[in-house]
């Protein structure tokens, strides 16, 4: 399973995924061809469902590359068993579960041994489900609209306060109410307005306007505390420095 070249992919949207498979070289093989497309990043590598549960709580996965045959738990009663899956790529050597797979609406379902071509035409497919995704909301300067329970809400741009990262989801915080969407945080962020809005740490953007306070490390928001990392401390300050009233 070796790659036979570099593919110089460029997307602004990286989609962080998980290699899942209980043989080691097969594993390997698949990280490999992650590091040679820049657009997707591996989070971990698991060598059973098990480890790959814990990660999917602990962190934003978007893409599983996932094995059908391992023990204790398959690869298809592990998607079964999850809530809300994140997008999965079967990787099998066995032909016979590609119907089960693709009733699980699957991305795509990858026969062993796997050339880095057909590798990457799957990755593609990913990508452009997930840029599809992220398009199904559209901002403009005054509101933006979502799908939200089932429904198309109206979100007012001043109304909103924060926006909170939770697993495969958005929470939207406004002056009213709290909405979630099920989107990623990448995709939401790349479409806000960049004067209106400013990401102060991998879980929270704020509204630069319901900003009251910035301390160390912390913003507080119409009353709410927010976490700010180190990471984003510079550009937060840099984004408000235009509005700071000097000697």
């Amino acid at each position: 399973m070796k790659a036979r070249m570099k593919q110089p992919l460029k997307s602004n949207t990286v989609i962080n995924c998980l290699v899942v498979d209980d043989e080691p070289i097969a594993r390997e093989g698949m990280m490999e061809y992650v590091r040679q497309i820049d657009y997707l990043h591996a989070v971990a590598q698991c060598k059973s469902a098990a480890e790959a549960a814990s990660l999917l709580q602990k962190n934003k996965i978007d893409l599983v590359f996932l094995d059908i045959q391992m023990p204790k738990l398959t690869g298809i009663e592990f998607v079964k068993a999850l809530s809300i899956p994140p997008l999965i790529i079967f990787t099998t050597a066995y032909s016979e579960y590609a119907l089960e797979g693709f009733e699980l609406d699957v991305v795509d379902y990858l026969l062993k041994p796997i050339s880095f071509a057909r590798f990457l035409k799957s990755a593609e497919k990913a990508q452009s489900y997930l840029h599809a995704k992220n398009k199904e909301i559209s901002i403009t300067l005054d509101f933006f609209f979502i799908k939200c329970s089932g429904k198309i809400e109206k979100i007012i741009m001043s109304d909103v306060i924060f926006i909170e990262a939770m697993a495969n989801y958005v929470i939207i915080h406004t002056r009213q109410k709290k909405y979630i969407t099920y989107m990623t945080f990448s995709g939401i962020e790349e479409q806000l307005p960049a004067h209106l809005f400013v990401r102060i740490h991998k879980s929270y953007i704020v509204a630069i306007s319901a900003i009251q306070t910035i301390d160390a490390n912390e913003v507080i928001a119409n009353s709410m505390r927010l976490p700010m990392s180190k990471n984003y401390r510079n550009d937060v300050m840099s984004r408000i420095e235009s509005r700071l009233i000097k000697r």
